[in-house]
């Protein structure tokens, strides 16, 4: 029962997706023809946008994959439990996927810019994996859109089962020590996985007001126990005790000229025991690189065995 819960929770992920792996810094990755945009039309709006996240889950339930496939980037990024997966794994894994009742709530919406957008929200679903019934799942989702040549397609997906946040820790006595000066630290970039590790040096160095200054004003956090504002993401890192993160397994993306994403894995003594995987969208706004978004707590799981895989990367039908 135990793996089939994680093979239902990978596939709820896959109910939208986005952003191709690549080990690469974003400034070397090749851009395809599907990033061209259209700069004439509109921002779309927060109707708009949970409708169209609303629709890609409708296609799941109508076992409508041909339409599912037709709604994602040819580059999607998919961050599940047990890996990093691209558009084909996305499409082969919502096949044995049957839910039969999907409730949604705590809606959030975040523009990236005028052509992409960000949705946040908590879903609570019921139905059938491969003719199973499965136990009632509820998770925390975010989304990632972007217009690619005038089409509004799925580009990034992640989810963070719900759970309950452990009380702060009581405030330790600690002597007084004497002021030093914190050490500048390097302006963030287009590079996504430099500036991921510039804000983990500054977790480390627990230099929390020059981390603050890296997030953008609407900067929105997703975590198992809920969602955050900056100066609720600011004094959430300020509680814990980041001098043994090691972060591995770095994958980059651009979504678009002045937006890019990074994922990558954290181990420490307080993540899961094979770590966490976390994601963040920085954005360039006026010429400044800054953390727009950021989605951790996705455990990580080995892959299910062979006998209960999902099935072989293959085109919809």
């Amino acid at each position: 029962m135990k793996k089939i819960l994680v093979l239902v929770s990978l596939l709820i992920v896959a109910a939208a997706c986005a952003a191709p792996p690549t080990n690469q810094p974003v400034a070397d990755t090749n851009r395809n023809a599907n990033v061209a945009t259209d700069t004439s039309a509109a921002a779309i709006t927060e109707a708009d946008a949970t409708a169209k996240e609303k629709a890609i889950w409708d296609t799941i339930k109508q076992k409508d994959y041909a339409a599912f496939e037709a709604m994602l980037a040819d580059d999607q990024m998919e961050v599940a439990s047990d890996g990093v997966h691209d558009k084909a794994a996305s499409v082969a894994g919502v096949k044995d996927f049957e839910p039969s009742e999907v409730n949604f709530s705590e809606w959030k919406f975040l523009p990236i810019d005028k052509d992409g957008f960000l949705v946040a929200y908590t879903v609570a679903v019921k139905g059938k994996y491969k003719g199973k019934d499965f136990p009632p799942q509820t998770v925390h989702c975010s989304s990632a859109w972007m217009r690619r040549s005038g089409k509004w397609l799925a580009v990034y997906h992640q989810e963070s089962p719900l759970k309950k946040s452990p009380p702060p820790p009581p405030p330790a006595k600690a002597a007084p020590s004497p002021a030093t000066a914190k050490a500048e630290s390097p302006a963030p970039g287009p590079d996504p996985i430099a500036n991921e590790k510039i804000v983990w040096d500054l977790f480390k160095s627990k230099n929390y007001d020059a981390f603050a200054a890296l997030l953008a004003p609407e900067f929105l956090e997703v975590e198992p126990d809920g969602y955050y504002d900056k100066a609720g993401s600011v004094k959430g890192v300020s509680m814990f005790d980041a001098s043994k993160s090691v972060l591995s397994d770095f994958k980059a993306a651009n979504l678009d000229a002045t937006s890019s994403l990074v994922t990558y894995v954290v181990k420490d003594s307080g993540s899961a025991p094979k770590g966490e995987r976390h994601s963040t969208i920085w954005v360039n706004r006026g010429g400044k690189w800054m953390g727009l978004f950021h989605q951790g707590g996705t455990a990580v799981e080995p892959p299910p065995p062979p006998s209960a895989a999902k099935p072989s990367a293959s085109p919809a039908k």
